[in-house]
Order: C-alpha cells, then structure tokens, then sequence
C-alpha cells in the first residue's frame, strides 16, 4: 500500500533541509553543533544561542530505516561493543568511526555535548564515551526523576533544574562569544508553544472515526520535525500545514486506510528497518495505530502542557521533567495507555518489545499481564530491535499478528467480544 500525503512530502523537504545545514556545519564550523538527546531536551535553549542540535538516535533511525544500520552496528561491534548494548549507541559509534559520513549527510562533530539525562542510564555513559571520542566538552543535565505517582514534582525540583539550564547558558555564551538573548528565547519558546498547540490538536483529531492518521507510523513521520525544528518557523509552518490537511481528511470522512476496522493503541518504538514491513502487518487487517507511547518519548503535549514564553526556564525544566514519557514510572505510563484506550476508543492494545531497549522493555512483560488480565484489554506483544535488523523476524511476526487479529474479528463475528482479551506473546 502507498502512504502518501501533503504531510510526508514536507517532512522529507524540511528534514532533507536540515541535514544539508548539518552537512554544511561539518564542512565550514558553523554554525557550533550541539549533541544532545530527543527525550525532554532544551533544545529551545540552545537555538537561542545559535547553536545546530544534532540528535545521535534521528541520525542512527536515518541509518536504520535506508536499511543501512547494520554495517555501522558491526564496525562498532568489531571494535568492542557487546551486542548487547544499545543498537542506537553502537549505531552511532559506527558513525564517529566512519568519521561522520553517511549515506544522507556527512554529520558535524561536536562542539559541545548536552546529556539530558531522562530515565535512562544508557545515554550518560553514551555521552560520556561520544566527549571522549570527539575531544568535546559533555555537559550533563541531571534531571529529577517524577517519583509522585500522581505525576508533580517534589518541592525544589524544578529550580534545581533551571539553576543547571543557567550554568548551560554561561557555557554557551562562552563557546559562542556572545550575550545570552533572553528575549529571542522566549520568541523561541513562543513558536514551540504554538507548534505544540497544533501537534496536540492534531493528536486529538485521531479520536474521530476513521482515524485520519496512523498514530504510531505517521506519528513518527511527524516527530522528526517536532524535535529537529520545534521553536523555529519552518516547523510551525510544517505543523499548520499538517493540522489543515488531517483537519480536512476528518472533515470528508476520509481514513489512513480504505476501510479502518480496527483500532488499536502501540506502545514501544518502531523496528525502523523494517518500518513499512512492520506497518503492512498492521494495515492488511484494517487495523490503524490510534495513539502510542514513542510519540511522546520527546513531550506529551496532549494532555494541556505548554512551553510559556513568560517563563522560559521554568517551563523548559518542567518539560523536561515531567512531561515526556521516558521520565515517568511504569505507573504513570500505564495510565497514559490507559487513557488513550478509553478516550481514543481503542480495540486493543499491541507491545512493541526492544531487545537492545532497555528502557522501554524493562516491566513490559507485567504491562501485558496488567491491561489483558487485570483489564480485559486484548493485549499482543511482540519483540524485535529499533535498529539491528538481525532480530526481525518477519514470518514469526506476521504469524502473531494474524493470529491476534484473527482471534479479534472472531469475536466480533459471533457477538462473544464482552472485551475480556488474554495478552499474546510472539
């Protein structure tokens, strides 16, 4: 099947833009790269001190989804890294040993590296080992992890976050020669803060049926310009762009699909080398991704937060903190599932499990057991890797699926779907 529209033309236009201002970054020096990471950054911050982010895991799922990841995992492999490390950092050391040339961009090398640090203690120790590779100064951002179960912060949170931001802006002014502009943040802030108004409506629209999008696939088509361009005007344009085109697919009575007859929410990030295979799986039985969690691994906008212009800081520590999935506990994201479920008038629930993603897969299995027994949502899980294609196992996985989705229509045949599902585990 194609998937085609106005949205996935302009994300390959703005993304191909942003790699050629990369490329051109790696040849002249300017203007001075930042590294940092897509879950809960400032990344507001650092263009208003001019600096070009670059993310290591939009560069490897770049690699991975050209089906071109597996050269660059084995180099690093072949140079120490145990396969059972992270895909995405073997991805990109693979990277740094091919002195940053790729198949899409030759990728700048760091003038400063920005870790913020966000449930996973996989990204210090790959930041750390990126400053030693590159010779770049590492600044870690130590992030209070949420341990309310409603979701707050503990008192002093937030100020000892934005004391960390004000040591970043003395680094940056440093680095760049110049006087922070505290008012060119907060217009920065102010385009993040409509691109994210659009992102959340549009996220909404997909509560309608059909689904005018598929929330997991074209969800991801849009991240990449949320994070490479939040706070700029190319990626405001992009959002608007995007509202106008599903807006008018709701409108029209027009789906993702030809017939949706299934509507499920996904949690866990993609097998990027094996994206449109992945997504067909899907797409045969009529089955469209109403919502997931990997969608919100850089912000969760849709429950009402907003970058404030007015508080520039405060509200970059508080996204930062508390409003990305990836810094909040199995509890919380639970909830966040089972809101979708509810609200997004979901069929079932599909876990996507990553072998080299610690992370996400850590209490997946008792994720399973807690919406399929404890709720009587059909749940399927099944497992494969973000990057290395060498454990996608296609037949196995169509067979799951099939069976899942046989087992659904089944139900819905004969009248027996009461919503008492058992979890399915490839």
């Amino acid at each position: 099947m194609q998937y085609q529209g106005r949205m996935h033309q302009l994300q390959r236009e703005l993304i191909g833009r942003y790699y050629a201002e990369a490329t051109r970054a790696a040849a002249t020096g300017e203007p001075k790269v930042a590294y940092l990471l897509v879950s809960g950054n400032p990344v507001e911050l650092l263009r208003a001190m001019d600096m070009l982010p670059i993310y290591p895991e939009i560069n490897d799922l770049q690699l991975a989804v050209r089906k071109e990841s597996l050269p660059y995992i084995l180099e690093a492999e072949e140079f120490g890294y145990s396969t059972d490390n992270c895909a995405y950092v073997k991805a990109d050391v693979g990277i740094f040993l091919r002195g940053g040339k790729t198949s899409y961009a030759q990728i700048p090398r760091p003038d400063l590296i920005v870790c913020n640090f966000v449930g996973c203690n996989v990204y210090l120790h790959w930041f750390e080992q990126l400053a030693e590779y590159y010779k770049a100064p590492v600044f870690n951002l130590d992030v209070p992890f949420v341990r309310d179960a409603t979701g707050r912060p503990e008192p002093g949170d937030v100020a000892y976050l934005v004391k960390q931001l004000e040591q970043l802006i003395e680094i940056g002014e440093k680095m760049t020669g110049r006087s922070f502009d505290y008012q060119r943040l907060q217009r920065i802030v102010a385009l993040a803060r409509d691109t994210e108004d659009l992102w959340s409506e549009i996220k909404h629209l997909n509560k309608t049926s059909p689904a005018p999008f598929d929330g997991y696939f074209d969800a991801g088509t849009m991240m990449a310009p949320m994070y490479c361009l939040r706070g700029t005007e190319g990626g405001l344009r992009f959002f608007q762009e995007t509202y106008r085109e599903m807006a008018e697919r709701v409108q029209n009575g027009v789906g993702v699909l030809p017939q949706e007859k299934f509507r499920y929410v996904i949690e866990g990030p993609p097998p990027w080398p094996y994206y449109r295979t992945f997504r067909d799986l899907f797409s045969k039985w009529g089955a469209v991704a109403v919502a997931s969690t990997y969608s919100t691994v850089g912000g969760t906008w849709e429950w009402g937060f907003r970058h404030d212009p007015q508080r520039p800081l405060e509200s970059i520590a508080e996204h930062m903190m508390l409003h990305n999935v990836s810094n909040r506990s199995l509890l919380l994201r639970y909830e966040q599932i089972k809101r979708y479920i509810e609200e997004w008038r979901a069929d079932a629930l599909v876990i996507h499990s990553i072998k080299s993603c610690r992370l996400f897969s850590a209490g997946q299995g008792d994720m399973l057991d807690y919406f399929s027994r404890g709720l009587g949502v059909p749940t399927l899980l099944v497992e494969s890797d973000l990057e290395d294609p060498r454990y996608f196992a296609e037949a196995q996985m169509r067979n799951r699926i099939d069976a899942f989705f046989e087992t659904l229509e089944h139900r819905r045949l004969t009248k027996r779907g009461s919503g008492l599902g058992e979890g399915v585990k490839a």
